[in-house]
Order: C-alpha cells, then structure tokens, then sequence
C-alpha cells in the first residue's frame, strides 16, 4: 500500500501536464515524474519489479482522483 502520497506540477503554468510525485512503499521512500500519458519517470531506484505493477496502479487511481477529478 502506498503510504504519503503527495504530488505538485512540474511547471508554474499549470496548464501544461506533469507532476513530480512522492510517496512510501514497503517503508521506502520513492520520487519521480509523472507524465500526461502515465508515464513514470522514477528519480531515485524504481520500486521491486514484482511490485511494480501494483504500485504503478494505484498510482494512476491517486492520480485520476487527485488531477484529473
């Protein structure tokens, strides 16, 4: 479960897409940048590849809750 989910835009003119993201799993903290099309760009190591999926999922829910609502 992701734990501290924040999120900011990259840009100052909030009309253009993309948003820095920050958040715990598993007791790690992990940053990185997420893209209009849903990409993540990790900052830092990328969570677990079996793990991945999960995380990237709940992600995109946080995301089309928080954004795009």
């Amino acid at each position: 479960m992701i734990l501290h989910f924040q999120y900011k835009p990259l840009f100052s003119n909030q009309h253009i897409p993309g948003w820095t993201i920050s958040f715990y799993f598993k007791k790690k903290r992990y940053t990185g940048t997420y893209h209009q099309t849903g990409a993540i760009e990790w900052m830092n190591e990328a969570p677990e590849q079996e793990d991945l999926e999960v995380v990237t999922s709940q992600i995109h829910e946080l995301m089309l809750y928080h954004v795009y609502d």
